[in-house]
């Protein structure tokens, strides 16, 4: 039995915060879809530093550091009860109230404990993790923006982090942890830019959006078995299946990215082998950046949370009838469609139908359908606190609907790895030796 022990379990606050910035943000209508939403959780496993380094101390003074930069993380999510129409309204206040960071130990770990063979995520992973089963919503009542967790193990270092994802994509978290990680290195937070913080707003919508109390209901957890698996692709592997993606489609027009071919591949694969009937309907669901896609495009460094949920849609009997080609080209059409106009639409329809999805609340279709999450094109192996790069990348547990595949750009040059965590109905044991090939 693996044993993780609390050190210590305390607020780090921006260092000024009278530079940090006061300000209200509005929260879009993308981001309250987002309110009942379990916290995204991914980890660092990092070497051993010196033990003279004292790393806790300056991981500490480097977060305050960081937080006066990345304000809205250190802030608290607000409910407004507005008593004349029986709704409610949200917002960000950058109040400087903090983020939590904890301390934990686990002496008996050791990095091969973590690195296990072929993939294999030990069961006690989610102990690593500082934000299991936290809601965005859960902001209100106990739980801070952004919560951190290092635990220091015999040989090795995992860093964590758990955040609300009303607040910020995942293109925004992993500049803050840049900046978090450079200051520590280097003791300069003077060298950073101020924070663009997105500032996209529809004319037809009326801010702070009012939202019926009648949806407020929270959702009953829905406990499912999953199982994780650690999925490496090589380059080679990857390269493979986009050439034979684009061969099948056969078209000029359309080009099918490395990424796209992957994801088709998982999903065709996993669906195969799921034993579910022909019949049956499923869905891929993937984050599509939207800061270029805008009319006018938004800077690549905003801040703030600036993605849609693209989704295709078909049936079992459909993807195994037509193959990776076809099913890599449906991925494809549903993240072209997404543009400005597309973007708009969905906020302006959300705001006249507010609908949140309550994602703890299974359905046939929801468990039968695949979320893909993060970006192969995160450089998370480019974070240095001092004492040397990361060696993995890993993510913490989901929502046990469906299936989770998180990419992670992998150590090897081209590489992907995809952290999955399927439901018992999506996984087979096939898989293991298929996605090792």
């Amino acid at each position: 039995m693996v044993e993780v022990t609390v050190i210590s379990s305390i607020t780090v606050r921006p260092k000024n915060i009278n530079k940090s910035g006061q300000a209200k943000i509005h929260l879009t209508p993308h981001d309250l879809d987002l309110l009942y939403l379990v916290y995204p959780q991914r980890g660092l496993l990092f070497p051993k530093p010196d033990p003279n380094s004292h790393i806790i101390p300056r991981l500490k003074a480097a977060l305050s550091t960081a937080l006066e930069i990345y304000s809205p993380f250190a802030g608290s999510l607000v409910k407004v009860n507005n008593h004349e129409d029986d709704t409610v309204s949200f917002y960000i206040d950058c109040n400087g109230s903090g983020v939590k960071f904890i301390h934990a130990r686990a002496d008996t770990v050791s990095v091969s404990d973590i690195l296990q063979s072929r993939g294999s995520v030990p069961n006690f992973i989610g102990l690593f993790f500082p934000a299991n089963d936290v809601e965005s919503y859960d902001a209100l009542i106990s739980e801070p923006l952004l919560a951190v967790q290092v635990t220091e193990m015999k040989d090795g270092v995992f860093i964590s982090f758990g955040y609300n994802h009303m607040v910020a994509d995942g293109s925004s978290f992993w500049s803050f942890f840049h900046c978090w990680s450079k200051i520590c290195q280097t003791g300069l937070g003077s060298n950073f830019q101020p924070l663009v913080l997105k500032d996209w707003f529809l004319d037809k919508i009326d801010y702070p959006i009012h939202i019926p109390v009648s949806e407020m209901e929270t959702p009953p957890n829905c406990e499912t078995s999953t199982r994780e698996r650690v999925f490496h692709f090589k380059r080679k592997k990857i390269s493979y299946l986009k050439a034979k993606a684009n061969e099948q489609i056969g078209s000029i027009d359309t080009k099918i990215s490395s990424l796209q071919a992957l994801v088709a591949y998982l999903w065709l694969s996993i669906m195969a082998h799921s034993g579910l009937n022909r019949e049956e309907m499923t869905q891929c669901k993937i984050a599509a950046d939207m800061r270029r896609r805008l009319d006018p495009p938004l800077k690549k460094e905003c801040f703030g949370n600036v993605t849609n949920l693209v989704v295709a849609t078909t049936n079992v009997g459909e993807l195994l009838d037509h193959g990776i080609g076809w099913t890599a080209l449906q991925i494809s059409k549903t993240v072209r469609s997404q543009t400005n106009k597309s973007y708009k639409t969905f906020a302006e329809n959300w705001v006249t139908n507010v609908t949140i999805p309550k994602i703890g609340v299974g359905s046939r279709l929801a468990d039968h359908s695949l979320i893909v999450a993060s970006s192969p094109w995160f450089e998370v192996y480019d974070h240095n606190f001092g004492w040397g790069k990361p060696i993995a990348a890993r993510a913490g547990p989901g929502n046990g609907i469906g299936g989770l595949l998180v990419m992670f750009r992998g150590v090897e040059e081209g590489s992907i790895d995809v952290h999955a965590t399927l439901t018992a109905s999506l996984w087979s044991d096939v898989l293991i030796n298929l996605f090792s090939e």
